[in-house]
């Protein structure tokens, strides 16, 4: 495996953890609310993890499927013509910029692009609402793999950048490694939703998460290529 690529995908983790706050906004309620319908009582913590990891392995297993559609496009423009390359750096680049602007609650742009994914949504939403209340952790996995494919500027900015990389199974690999760096905050959602809350709320972790962000999206941009050109 080549060296640039675990820096991709430990990136995509820490994306991953820094739009934690974007994730609760978006998926944090349907994560909190699977055990409000389990009955308290004897076995109720297990009973509860399992629908959570259900939940959240199913929205990962989305985003992984996703990335590889997308990565069946990408590479082979990329190797067709050299443009392309460039073209999906500066999209990747732009859609990190704006979501750490949206993040640190400078600027909303990004939420045209989440319109982007309306159509598939609105095809896709009455199939998740079947499966609610959900009981066991099939359903939870059915549910977050739904779920996976709701709107969100944060999953189209990490698709972006997946979107880069040389082969098919590398774009998988970033996608469910950034799916992976999601997955503390939304499973305390489940167990500690009040102190979950307060982050989300933070002030300073938003503004902090959201310049990193842009860093990462000022990193990925292709300024030499672009001026060689």
């Amino acid at each position: 495996m080549q060296p640039e690529l675990y820096l991709s995908y430990s990136s995509a983790f820490v994306i991953g953890l820094l739009g934690s706050a974007h994730c609760l906004g978006m998926c944090g309620g349907i994560s909190a609310s699977l055990s409000m319908t389990l009955p308290v009582g004897r076995g109720f913590r297990l009973r509860q993890t399992l629908l959570l990891l259900g939940f959240n392995f199913g929205r990962i297993a989305s985003y992984t499927l996703i990335a590889t559609l997308i990565a069946l496009f990408s590479t082979r423009a990329a190797g067709q013509w050299q443009w392309a390359g460039l073209v999906m750096m500066t999209l990747a680049g732009l859609l990190l910029i704006f979501m750490g602007l949206s993040m640190g609650q400078w600027w909303q742009g990004i939420r045209f692009v989440e319109k982007l994914g309306a159509p598939v949504w609105r095809r896709l939403s009455p199939l998740s609402k079947r499966l609610l209340p959900v009981n066991h952790a099939g359903q939870a996995l059915a549910l977050g793999a739904l779920w996976g494919w709701l709107p969100c500027g944060l999953v189209y900015s990490t698709l972006g950048w997946a979107a880069l990389q040389p082969t098919v199974p590398a774009a998988a690999l970033t996608m469910l490694f950034f799916g992976l760096g999601t997955l503390p905050s939304m499973l305390t959602t489940g167990y500690a939703a009040n102190w979950i809350r307060n982050i989300r709320n933070n002030q300073g972790f938003r503004k902090l998460s959201g310049a990193l962000l842009i860093a990462f999206g000022l990193w990925t941009l292709p300024f030499q290529a672009l001026v060689q050109l």
